[in-house]
């Protein structure tokens, strides 16, 4: 078929079929002179381009699954950090045997239905948590409010509502905004840093492993690389927590100790039983 005939099947421009082209994510038609050919492997692939893409995924990924740079392992992991839902085994089973290319009925899944949460647009966020726009907007731009991307769009989720307002509460002590960014940055700094030091541990001793496995086939190893993340990302997140919690509750503790009068210090105290008890 002729550029055109494929643009009217596949639903896109003829610009379209000509910037996937200039990507990458398009091979090359069969020219015959000055004519350019196109086949059916030209329109399945342009809908597969489309559908990464209404899932989220950036061209520069997307030019990599297409060109076997990827395999289906790593994109039902992008789907799962992606934030694609799946919140279940069932799902994550449906999601893994599609990224193989299999049925999803014929996977052995189970069906459920993924946990549905609420997102907002950053303007839903700033009234729902009354902390003005612009204010989230900078602090979006800082790198300190990081929104979760949703097929083509980034949202927040009530997580971001409680975030918000605990930095508001900050804010109306008295804590200056000035400072309250600065600590932020610096704080996101520390953390982008180990973060990149955990994923790069899970890659080699998790990833790496199960690729080596010879006794697995592809979708069992999907499988388990998914279920691998699945089950240990709330397991840093709970230890991570768990520590940072205990080290400012120290550190307020000294610090009491050294300047706080006794019943600073035993209010202190008393915060950190509790704490402890929960």
């Amino acid at each position: 078929m002729r550029v055109e005939e494929l643009s009217a099947k596949a639903g896109v421009s003829v610009d379209t079929i000509r910037y996937y082209q200039s990507k990458g994510l398009l091979p090359a038609p069969r020219r015959q002179g000055r004519v350019a050919w196109y086949d059916t492997s030209h329109l399945e692939r342009i809908a597969r381009v489309r559908s990464l893409q209404s899932r989220g995924y950036t061209l520069a990924t997307i030019v990599r699954l297409v060109n076997g740079e990827l395999d289906a392992a790593d994109e039902a992991l992008l789907s799962e950090l992606a934030g694609s839902g799946l919140s279940d085994a069932g799902t994550m089973s449906d999601h893994v045997a599609s990224a193989a290319g299999r049925d999803p009925n014929q996977a052995g899944a189970s069906p459920s239905q993924p946990r549905e949460q609420e997102l907002f647009t950053i303007e839903a966020l700033a009234l729902r948590t009354g902390v003005p726009l612009p204010l989230l907007r900078a602090v979006e731009s800082e790198g300190l409010l990081v929104p979760r991307r949703v097929g083509s769009e980034e949202r927040y989720t009530s997580e971001d509502v409680d975030a918000a307002r605990a930095g508001l509460a900050l804010l109306e002590w008295g804590v200056p905004l000035s400072a309250l960014l600065d600590l932020g940055r610096r704080h996101h700094a520390a953390t982008a840093s180990i973060a990149r030091e955990a994923v790069d541990l899970f890659s080699i001793h998790i990833r790496g492993s199960l690729r080596e496995e010879s006794s697995e086939d592809d979708v069992e190893r999907t499988e388990r690389l998914v279920e691998a993340y699945a089950q240990l990302l709330p397991a840093v997140t709970t230890l991570v927590g768990h520590h940072f919690n205990r080290t400012l509750l120290k550190a307020a503790l000294d610090h009491i100790e050294q300047v706080g009068t006794p019943v600073e210090i035993q209010a202190v105290r008393d915060q950190g039983d509790e704490a402890a008890a929960q």
